[in-house]
């Protein structure tokens, strides 16, 4: 075997043997939900031995995954973490459901079916599960709490259907189990339509059950809508300090300062080559660099400016329109000081009003 190929598969069992999706992992998880799914269908009976290919080369690629991470947790001494670990549970259903079901002699298209399992590897890997699970665990109370308002309401609704209407639909109402059916399906305004009261009390109960169905699902939706806000304000908050605490410019600041100026900036990430600011235009923000460069273009010369300099400021002091053109030269990431919270930020802190305004007598004086 040539040393190059050796090379590259050393290389593809490294990435295997990750705790993360490879793109060659989500490759072998779509082709094999959607062969899983063609095998279903009755019309694609002659194309089911490439299907079933398919499926197996899938199969033998998750089986080789779960080997591979197996060794590599075995090694560095974390085998029995992994192996208890949702990501290692995942891991081990993936490369065993199906073999074990066609040697317990489950039909082979039946067996099969277990393939959508397969589809939960991709879990750890969506963007922002981390934040939902943090949602729900700290909006647990109030979201239990309407879940049970939710039963209470189901419960009473049927028992209270039963009562009106088990002698005009003895068949449907019947029975207060029969009624939980009716009951679920008008609180969660489904309405199917197969079961419905034709008594004037009966349907008086329907449209009060129909009403606190909107007004259930309205108080879970609000709950993690005010949690999700309140979650994404705190990664927002964490990201702009860590990025405040690195420009030199508040280095001198204590973290009530700095805490101070973070609620005022927000962050931008700009690609390299982007116009900030156009000469002439109206003034109403100024800018901090966290991280990469702009270039200032200045009569008869360009001024770079790199990691934890400032501009902007002038057209905030003085006269505000821009004087100067502002872009990127590459990838950046600026926090963006308003016009008002400018002036708030120079009342409460006198010092950096006055570096702020040295530099910008500085610069003034160098542009003439």
């Amino acid at each position: 075997m040539s040393k190059p190929l050796i090379s590259a598969l050393a290389q593809f069992a490294a990435a295997t043997a990750g705790r993360n999706m490879t793109k060659a992992a989500y490759v072998a998880v779509g082709v094999g939900i959607l062969s899983m799914v063609l095998l279903t269908d009755n019309r694609a009976n002659e194309a089911s031995g490439w299907v079933t290919g398919l499926l197996w080369a899938c199969l033998v690629y998750f089986v080789f995954e779960w080997l591979v991470r197996l060794r590599h947790m075995a090694r560095t001494g974390r085998l029995a973490l992994y192996m208890s670990s949702s990501a290692g549970i995942v891991d081990a259903i993936g490369a065993l459901a199906v073999p074990a079901a066609l040697v317990l002699g489950i039909e082979p298209k039946t067996a099969w079916l277990l393939s959508v399992l397969w589809v939960l590897k991709v879990v750890p890997g969506i963007p922002g599960l981390r934040q939902l699970r943090r949602v729900l665990v700290l909006e647990s109370g109030p979201l239990v709490s309407v879940l049970v308002i939710f039963l209470m309401v189901v419960f009473l609704a049927s028992v209270a259907e039963h009562f009106l209407e088990r002698d005009v639909q003895p068949q449907t109402f019947g029975s207060v189990p029969a009624a939980l059916w009716w009951a679920v399906v008008t609180l969660t305004t489904t309405g199917y339509g197969d079961v419905v009261p034709v008594t004037p009390l009966g349907r008086i109960v329907a449209a009060l059950v129909m009403i606190s169905g909107l007004g259930v699902f309205g108080l879970w939706t609000g709950i993690l809508a005010t949690g999700f806000a309140a979650e994404t304000r705190r990664d927002n908050f964490l990201k702009t300090w860590e990025s405040v605490s690195k420009v030199p410019f508040f280095a001198a600041l204590g973290p009530a300062a700095i805490a101070d100026v973070t609620h005022m900036l927000r962050t931008m990430e700009l690609p390299a080559r982007t116009m900030i600011i156009r000469k002439g235009a109206q003034g109403d923000c100024m800018y901090f660099i966290a991280a990469g460069e702009v270039e200032v273009d200045l009569p008869g010369k360009k001024v770079q400016l790199g990691e934890g300099a400032f501009f902007g400021e002038m057209a905030l002091l003085g006269n505000n329109l821009r004087g100067a053109n502002v872009s990127t030269t590459k990838v950046s990431r600026l926090l963006v000081l308003d016009l008002v919270d400018f002036r708030v930020l120079m009342a409460r802190h006198p010092d950096l009003a006055e570096t702020i305004d040295a530099e910008a007598k500085r610069r003034a004086l160098e542009n003439k």
